[in-house]
């Protein structure tokens, strides 16, 4: 498929992310509280109807069912991006534990690359892999805030340094289009879900 368009849409809440830990590739469940949120609201009627995949880690799933959307099909290259050892850590613990090595890695921008882990170059490596040869004209896809930031980095041109250029609202959907010749284009950021039995 040469042209494809797609939203993305990030995970609910976890006890991890309150906690503000980093969960990479470990499957933690949505909280109780987000499941019964995301139970009140629904996708925008135009996304309703297309086919959505979702990451193999349960909080991804956990999500699009309480959404109401099916079917989904799990795809591996929408996982969330590997942390390694910083897993279930949270940033002061890796400041204490490393000191400025840290802000020294975040300073590597699409390079940065968690011990034991992959860098945001990678996981839009294999993201990117996967629309190469994808036969799927237009999708959705329930995944992780690293997957997200990776192609909104190389759509909007941004070198992952610093403050991002749009502010990304983690609720809302993301939409995005791919070519084969021109890579990946915003469509538009920020499209709310909407409350269950509303017009979208």
């Amino acid at each position: 498929m040469s042209n494809i368009r797609f939203a993305l849409l990030r995970h609910g809440v976890t006890d991890w992310n309150a906690e503000k830990r980093i969960q990479g590739r470990t499957d933690i469940s949505l909280s109780a509280a987000t499941v019964a949120q995301y139970r009140r609201l629904c996708l925008p009627d135009d996304w309703r109807d297309v086919p959505w995949l979702y990451s193999p880690l349960s909080r991804t799933r956990e999500t699009a069912g309480a959404l109401g959307i099916s079917p989904i099909t799990s795809v591996p290259a929408l996982v969330e991006m590997d942390w390694g050892t910083w897993e279930g850590k949270t940033l002061p613990d890796l400041r204490a534990e490393f000191g400025s090595a840290i802000q020294e890695n975040e300073d590597r921008g699409w390079d940065l690359r968690p011990d034991g882990g992959e860098s945001p170059r990678e996981v839009l490596g294999r993201v990117t892999a996967f629309l190469e040869r994808c036969d799927i004209a237009e999708f959705g896809g329930v995944t992780h805030k690293g997957v997200i930031r990776a192609v909104y980095a190389a759509a909007r041109g941004w070198d992952m340094m610093g403050k991002i250029p749009d502010k990304l609202d983690w609720e809302c959907l993301h939409i995005f289009n791919w070519s084969h010749d021109d890579g990946l284009a915003i469509e538009r950021l920020n499209v709310p879900l909407v409350v269950a039995g509303e017009d979208g």
